[in-house]
């Protein structure tokens, strides 16, 4: 558990542990109702690193849970073969810049897929066999309806005597 926890409070898993716990904090005013998923989408437009099409949130959790798992991965691997400080900063760094370059395409390939599952567009209706049309149409004093339009008749008034 000391190893758990020098490696989560250590340079550079650190610079994601706190992300992590801020937006384990988000979801969970998400799941209680006090916040909404898409509440940070107006603030940044992700389309260019690849990551559009879901919401801030979801995007920003996946790249910080990736990057922390592998930043708390390779540190807990690699730091207790660097003994002297300029090797453990060094073998910081190249994690930091690895785990988040990682994260990033691990992100990008998870969104892909979650585009995929939920399109932007509303997909055809069920609920209608074909185009809807609307059309008016009047009640003769015989009781048959009188239309000069060819679409089919939807709703009907009766005409004034």
């Amino acid at each position: 558990m000391r190893t758990f926890l020098e490696a989560v409070t250590g340079f550079p898993t650190f610079l994601f542990t706190v992300p992590l716990l801020v937006g384990a904090g988000f979801w969970l005013l998400v799941a209680v109702g006090a916040a909404d998923s898409r509440t940070f989408d107006g603030d940044a437009d992700l389309g260019a690193l690849g990551l559009g099409g879901v919401p801030v949130a979801v995007a920003f959790s996946l790249w910080t849970g990736f990057a922390w798992a592998g930043s708390l991965g390779t540190v807990t691997l690699l730091q207790p073969s660097a003994f002297s400080w300029p090797t453990r900063a060094l073998t910081g760094l190249a994690t930091l810049i690895t785990a988040s370059s990682v994260a990033w395409w691990a992100t990008r390939v998870i969104v892909r897929m979650l585009r995929r599952l939920h399109p932007d567009g509303p997909g055809p209706s069920t609920h209608s066999v074909g185009p809807i049309r609307t059309a008016s149409a009047e009640l003769a004093d015989d009781g048959a309806l009188q239309s000069d339009s060819p679409v089919p008749q939807l709703h009907g008034r009766r005409r004034a005597a």
